[in-house]
């Protein structure tokens, strides 16, 4: 690829590099992130960027993201090509594949969007220079290749300029720094420590070098220093190892993240000059699983508890910024969490990090997920992609397991299915291969795989790690909250040897959904709360289960996913803007034992509609052993939590009101304070408008109107409802609304819909939309949402208050499927009554919501 000539000196002008390299031996890192010019393989028009950046910013409007290649250039100026240095350009992550060019000459090509890689650009290096990377993230021979994130494309992390000496620890292992520290023995009286180091001699001659480690304590203090010469011919890359015992060791846990630091020099033993320097961190623990006593840490029972985190945050993608990972670390510790699932892909190094010094316990994997394709090459980049997060990863105390296949046979053909053997094989056969590389690599962590509701992994040989991750959605997209408990109780008793983890676990929610009778899949806000309030504490109390990690810690982007929230999976326990959800103050009552916690779980639901003397539900989530409610400075008594909740039904009266939560906990008075507005029920005499969730029992608040559309209720005289017809639903995404939810149900096969109001002249607004053609899903969804094919070529008549307003009517009319319908009547009510009438020519008549307002 050609850059014009006029933008190669305007970037040269714009991009002056620091001038000469250093002319001292120590190595020099520093990104280069600034300066870019970017375009897709669509354009030709260039935009300038800086990394970390991402071209699928789109996927956050659309479910077709842009899915090919993208160009990234820069330019920089060095007044003098370094003499007697090396100098390698560093890439910390691109989606999912890079080939890499300097002042066009190929330097080398990557596969894997999730890992760092390294190339040697010192033989392509001149005073003037340009740098070309081509991004690819639509390559099908490199994992994922389906899953329910989306592929961001992009030079999405750093991107590092470094220098050595011609005598430098190794870069070209894989993208790490070729130094790997491991702790084979650790008890409480002594431990060992094994530092293997990489040496690379690029000079033309043989080189006499010598390696000095120095340990310092948590505390600074230097505790020893190892020393080992060598000899190392030209062009050799040599590996020593150094072995020490070191007593009665500061131990490294989530509550004491302890760790020392090791030095690693590598210098001329004869002028003492110094060649290279590298700076690891590392921590002392020891661990265990067990398929009866669950997990130990350090020679005692420990539950293991966590959250999975994907790495989306809008407005920027995946693009994100080192302090944004480590903001995350310290949400996430605040909840209570010990523990993280590094899902479904290896993630910022400053996210590793941010584990090891705020104390996170890790499980890390690569993202072969759903399905194991026959596609030549696939199996090598996964082998390579596994290798690469260990070496790059080895030396982080906080890790535990390596992870290496989710839900794989999600997408599988069944076992009824002549496709299945040949898919069974491929798919034992990739598992055993990496199986086999993780523990050459690591022998000393766990081999963790991630499975879905079925036995076949049991079955077919995939049982073969030494920890079995259940994803587990039991009560969400199939069966009832109960069958979560007998499905681990039956796994237990088959195989009651095998370790087990709770990998995934999760219902969605959407702030603008509530309900007081909230059910699986309503995506009420009310219905997560009582799926989470039942999971944890059977698996709190299940002693054989080493624990969980929830899915997910954010609502995340999958450009794909449609239900309440298009291209949101919105399980998360905080908003993707990192607000907590009313939600996750449950996890930290039941997780964090060191603080009170106290919380009126009624932020996501602060504006109510309701009759004045209609009882609310206000939930308080806590660690106390008893509270008080206090409304407008009056107590509404006091209550004793069980399971780390309890709930006050109460009265409000119009208006804001002051909901004080009251307690003591060993002595100090914990207190939290919230306003809450209770609206009045509509009244049409007055004017206000009357809008019904038809076909729901969750109250809908519109985030762009603010109207809140009550939930549908049976026909009562003097009041309003439904007269007959069946509630139905789907997850289909319904196109040209923010309000989605609000036609995503309804009510099929009514008679009508009636209001008893004073007589007069009316504003009637009816909603729907034909989902007969409901849009493929997601096999993550499990079949949920396939209620939308029973309205399918429906044609009807509508009549309101004896007036026909539509004959032979679909809403799909004029092929407007899965589209959003409102359209205004203005009425005239002579009989104090709105009467709606439904009269089904074919197929199933059907409405989705309904607005009133007297003019």
């Amino acid at each position: 690829m050609k850059i014009m000539t006029r933008l190669k000196t305007k970037l040269s002008a714009l991009l002056p590099f620091i001038g000469l390299l250093c002319a001292q031996a120590q190595r020099d890192m520093k990104t280069i992130n600034d300066g870019w010019f970017f375009r897709k393989a669509s354009t030709e028009n260039w935009q300038p960027v800086n990394v970390p950046h991402t071209y699928n910013l789109d996927a956050y409007s659309q479910r077709n993201y842009y899915m090919g290649k993208a160009f990234y250039q820069k330019s920089f100026v060095l007044p003098e090509v370094p003499q007697g240095k090396r100098c390698f350009l560093k890439i910390d992550a691109a989606s999912k594949a890079a080939d890499l060019m300097l002042n066009g000459q190929k330097i080398g090509s990557h596969a894997g969007g999730y890992s760092a890689f390294t190339f040697d650009i010192t033989p392509y290096l001149q005073k003037n220079n340009t740098i070309e990377i081509t991004v690819d993230n639509s390559r099908k021979d490199i994992t994922p290749i389906s899953a329910d994130f989306t592929f961001w494309g992009g030079i999405y992390r750093d991107v590092w300029l470094i220098t050595t000496s011609e005598q430098h620890f190794n870069l070209l292992n894989h993208g790490s720094d070729g130094i790997f520290i491991s702790t084979p023995h650790v008890d409480e009286k002594e431990a060992t420590i094994e530092i293997r180091s990489e040496i690379t001699n690029d000079a033309t001659e043989k080189a006499t070098l010598e390696v000095i480690h120095q340990i310092y304590d948590p505390q600074g203090k230097l505790q020893q220093t190892l020393k080992q010469r060598l000899s190392v011919k030209a062009g050799e890359t040599q590996t020593v190892r150094k072995t020490s015992a070191i007593g009665q060791p500061q131990l490294w846990s989530p509550e004491s993240p302890r760790l020392y630091e090791i030095v690693t020099t590598l210098r001329n033993p004869k002028t003492g000059m110094e060649l290279d320097r590298s700076t690891h961190k590392t921590g002392f623990r020891w661990f265990s699983f067990d398929g009866e006593k669950g997990f130990s840490l350090n020679g005692k029972p420990y539950k293991l508890r966590g959250v999975n985190r994907h790495q989306d945050q809008a407005p920027v993608g995946v693009a994100l910024d080192d302090e944004a990972h480590r903001r995350d670390i310290r949400l996430i510790k605040e909840m209570g969490c010990n523990f993280i699932r590094i899902a479904h892909y290896p993630q910022d190094d400053a996210l590793v990090e941010a584990c090891d010094e705020m104390g996170l316990l890790a499980w890390e994997e690569i993202p072969i997920i759903n399905i194991v394709p026959d596609t030549p090459g696939y199996d090598d980049n996964c082998e390579t992609n596994l290798t690469e997060m260990i070496r790059q990863h080895y030396n982080h105390p906080s890790i535990i397991a390596w992870g290496y296949m989710n839900e794989i046979l999600l997408t599988a053909p069944g076992p009824d299915r002549p496709e299945w053997p040949a898919c069974r094989e491929r798919t034992v056969k990739l598992a055993q291969r990496l199986e086999k590389t993780l523990k050459q690599e690591d022998p000393y962590r766990a081999s963790v795989m991630a499975f879905n509701m079925t036995n076949l992994y049991n079955e077919i040989g995939l049982d073969l790690v030494d920890v079995s991750g259940w994803n587990l959605y039991h009560g969400w997209y199939v069966g009832q909250l109960n069958d979560f408990n007998r499905w681990m109780e039956d796994q237990h008793a088959r195989y009651p040897k095998r370790p087990t983890i709770i990998s995934e676990w999760g219902a969605g929610s959407d702030r603008r959904l509530h309900s007081k009778h909230p059910k699986a899949f309503d995506f009420s806000i009310e219905y997560q709360q009582t799926y989470v309030e039942h999971y944890l504490p059977f698996i709190e109390g299940t002693e054989y289960i080493s624990g969980c990690t929830y899915w997910n810690f954010i609502d995340f982007n999958v450009a794909a996913r449609q239900e309440s929230m298009p291209r949101v999976n919105n399980k998360g326990l905080f908003y993707n803007d990192r607000t907590p959800k009313d939600v996750s103050y449950y996890f930290k009552a039941m997780w964090r034992k060191d603080t009170p916690v106290l919380h009126i779980a009624s932020r996501d639901w602060p504006i109510r509609t309701g009759d004045i003397n209609e009882k609310h539900p206000v939930k308080i989530y806590t660690n106390l052993d008893e509270v008080e409610l206090i409304i407008n400075g009056k107590s509404i008594g006091k209550q004793r939590p069980a399971n780390c909740h309890t709930v006050f039904n109460v009265t409000l009266p119009y208006g804001t009101s002051t909901l004080k939560a009251q307690g003591d906990k060993n002595g100090q008075m914990v207190e939290d304070v919230m306003v809450l507005r209770l609206d009045a029920m509509p009244d049409l005499a007055k004017g206000d408008e009357l809008a019904i969730n038809v076909g729901s029992d969750c109250a809908f608040t519109s985030d762009v109107s603010g109207l809140t559309w009550l939930p549908d209720q049976p026909y009562s005289k003097g009041s309003w409802g439904y007269i007959e017809g069946k509630a139905r639903s789907t997850t289909s995404e319904i196109e040209n609304t923010t309000d989605g939810p609000l036609y995503q149900t309804w009510r099929e096969n009514l008679r009508a819909y009636q209001i008893d109001a004073p007589s007069g002249t009316y504003e009637v607004e009816l909603l729907m939309a034909d989902v007969s053609r409901s849009r493929p899903q997601l096999a993550n969804l499990l079949g949920r949402g396939d209620d939308g094919q029973a309205i399918a070529d429906s044609r009807f008549n509508i009549t309101i208050c004896g007036r026909r307003v539509e004959t032979d009517f679909s809403p799909a009319d004029g092929g407007h499927y899965r589209q959003a319908f409102r359209r205004r009547y203005i009425i005239q009510n002579k009989e104090n009554k709105i009467d709606v009438l439904f009269e089904t020519l074919k197929g199933k008549c059907h409405l989705a919501g309904i607005k009133i307002r007297k003019l």
